[in-house]
């Protein structure tokens, strides 16, 4: 028996939920006029569903921030029943106000839903927050029904590398050190994997880019305060950032997209931000769902279904050996 007082430490989470919690709240009142980002994800998101030829009566819309995308789900044929769950239960009131369906306040790493609950579980741009990203897949995975399908739009990869590195070098700069300023994305390459070790089958992920163009850098800065999408990182710094520091992040992140945007012909300098989707669905397994045979299990060659001679390894087709 393994002694708990020799135990490995836990390791530190590296958001600070409340403050996702908070940074949702500060931003439900103006989050309409500022979910571009939300509203392009979530159009994609349900293209992705109208690939599915079948029908998801009961939804759950996961991260419903002010219920754009629930709205489109209720909307689908064969959809019966939508629910709506935000960490920001201002962000819930608001969904459901716009479009009726039923909201809650709900963290996404202890969902309150009994197992097997719903044939599709959707999520817009939310579990990126999340800090046990494997343990939140599981208990979604256990909300859907058996074929139940996880569809998933999360920040990853080197979304917002301009601003990172324009904070880093301006801290560098005028501090003599950098804190951390954006949120540590997960990687595409990961997500199949994630998603196996949830006990998902059929998994994917895939990469979209998003650029987004903004007048300068502080609007940048301004519209990601908007969307609810400012640091939350638990070792972040707490204080309020220097003046100087802001001006110098803004002048060499402004300089250096604008110069590319010019090079781009594009006209009057803007600054682009690049966000990378990381796209994820998974089935629940169901008896019914295809399987890959067996090592050994075929009936047949392959070199017969192609109508082609088979030669040894090592050997040309005209029957001398090979380097």
């Amino acid at each position: 028996m393994s002694d708990a007082r020799h135990a490995p430490p836990a390791a530190p989470a590296p958001f600070d939920r409340a403050a996702v919690r908070a940074h949702r709240e500060r931003a439900a009142s103006a989050f309409g006029g500022n979910d571009h980002l939300f509203r392009e994800t979530g159009e994609r998101l349900v293209d992705r569903l109208t690939d599915v030829q079948r029908d998801f009566p009961t939804v759950l819309d996961l991260g419903c921030h002010l219920g754009g995308l629930g709205r489109r789900l209720n909307d689908r044929p064969g959809t019966v029943r939508v629910i709506q769950c935000d960490l920001s239960p201002a962000m819930a009131r608001g969904a459901r106000a716009a479009n009726g369906c039923p909201a809650l306040a709900a963290d996404e790493e202890a969902l309150p839903f009994a197992r097997a609950s719903f044939d599709l579980v959707a999520s817009n741009l939310s579990l990126h927050w999340v800090n046990d990203l494997p343990g939140a897949l599981v208990q979604i995975r256990e909300a859907l029904k058996p074929d139940g399908l996880f569809l998933a739009c999360l920040l990853g990869g080197a979304t917002l590398g301009a601003l990172r590195s324009a904070f880093m070098e301006a801290e560098i700069a005028v501090e003599g050190g950098a804190s951390p300023r954006v949120s540590p994305f997960a990687d595409v390459r990961d997500g199949g994997d994630l998603l196996a070790r949830a006990g998902f089958a059929l998994p994917v992920a895939d990469l979209d880019t998003i650029r987004a163009a903004y007048p300068g850098p502080l609007e940048l800065m301004a519209g990601l305060r908007a969307m609810g999408e400012t640091n939350a990182v638990a070792e972040r710094r707490k204080t309020f950032t220097r003046r100087a520091t802001l001006l110098e992040a803004a002048r060499r992140c402004g300089a250096g997209e604008a110069a590319r945007s010019a090079a781009d012909g594009q006209g009057e300098s803007q600054v682009l931000a690049g966000f990378d989707i990381i796209w994820l669905a998974g089935w629940a397994p169901d008896p019914s769902q295809p399987r890959p045979l067996a090592p050994g299990a075929a009936r047949g060659r392959l070199a017969d279904a192609l109508k082609a001679v088979e030669h040894p390894a090592g050997v040309r087709p005209d029957g001398t050996a090979g380097d």
